[in-house]
């Protein structure tokens, strides 16, 4: 058993005074069946009536707004989360598991995620790389999908900051390189292509002193949800070549990033914006002790500077969209 406290901090700085911000978020971790989020606390300067609900995917949403003028806006979110083990996922399955998932898939409801969405989609770019990629029907859905998960992190080099927040996917198919969000996005589509229902998982992820991951450790993460036969959904992580074990904390899923942004939100207003955004993630054997208020660094600089995100260009306009990409 292991335990995670996690922070995560957001703040949005304005040029001018903005009249509003309306925003919602998505950073409370999932309950499930290995996963369980012990204490979440959201806190929001200028302080504000944060309320709650969940979405259809069982996903923990705050949402809140504040009317008054402002000049910054600061989001602190901090949850203690159990993981416990899960069993190993083999290798392969068997020969006739092609059928086992198709019936699932008859008596299941997961075409939400077999279908194209906003970002997971088939362009000719992602079919000219299914062809490379040899991404058909062969072997069994589980061999397939280790091999992809492997082929996209051998294909792609990881940049931070390469792609914007809202970029196609043929941008990152086309460079060649990408942030994580694309990594998962191209790996979406090609399983939806060969009719394997797969969908988006946002959260975050434990960087250990043993390993080698080349996600930006002081980011949010995002992977892949992988349907099974036998196995059920299985998360992999083509950005690190990993199968998503007990070092992945999973916050929302959804058919892709559009479903499950940390924030969304926008402000009315004619200002130049900064994002800034830093994670901080820990685990210890035992619980941490669930009434701890981490401080907030008072040099906030140390915090986001790998994080940072340019300016956004002023425009006169009455409300602006206010989203944070996953590294």
């Amino acid at each position: 058993m292991q335990f995670y406290s996690i922070r995560h901090l957001t703040r949005f700085r304005y040029s001018e005074p903005i009249r509003e911000s309306i925003m919602e978020t998505r950073m409370h971790p999932r309950s499930d069946a290995n996963q369980h989020c012990l204490s979440f606390t959201l806190s929001v300067s200028p302080r504000c009536r944060v309320f709650s609900y969940r979405d259809h995917m069982g996903n923990n949403v705050q949402h809140f707004d504040i009317p008054g003028e402002h000049t910054q806006l600061v989001i602190v979110a901090e949850s203690v989360v159990e993981q416990q083990a899960i069993p190993e996922i083999p290798g392969f399955l068997a020969p006739d598991a092609w059928n086992d998932l198709d019936t699932m898939i008859a008596g299941g409801d997961y075409w939400e995620m077999l279908l194209p969405s906003t970002f997971a989609v088939e362009t000719p770019a992602l079919l000219e790389l299914a062809r490379k990629l040899d991404v058909v029907r062969r072997d069994d859905p589980l061999m397939l999908v280790h091999e992809l998960n492997q082929r996209l992190f051998e294909y792609f080099e990881y940049v931070p900051r390469s792609t914007r927040v809202d970029s196609p996917i043929d941008e990152a198919i086309v460079s060649r390189q990408g942030v994580c969000q694309d990594f998962t996005h191209t790996m979406l589509a090609l399983l939806r292509h060969v009719h394997i229902p797969a969908r988006y998982v946002s959260g975050y992820l434990y960087r250990s002193r043993e390993a080698h991951d080349r996600s930006t450790p002081d980011a949010t993460h995002a992977w892949v949800d992988v349907l099974l036969p036998h196995l059920g959904w299985v998360g992999f992580d083509p950005t690190n070549n990993l199968i998503a074990h007990r070092r992945h904390i999973r916050a929302a899923v959804g058919r892709d990033y559009a479903d499950v942004p940390p924030t969304h939100g926008i402000f009315r207003g004619s200002a130049e914006s900064e994002l800034y955004v830093a994670v901080q993630v820990d685990a210890s054997e035992q619980p941490p002790a669930l009434d701890r208020k981490l401080p907030i660094p008072d040099d906030w600089s140390v915090l986001v500077e790998r994080a940072q995100q340019p300016a956004a260009p002023r425009v006169p306009v009455i409300d602006l969209q206010q989203m944070q990409q996953q590294q």
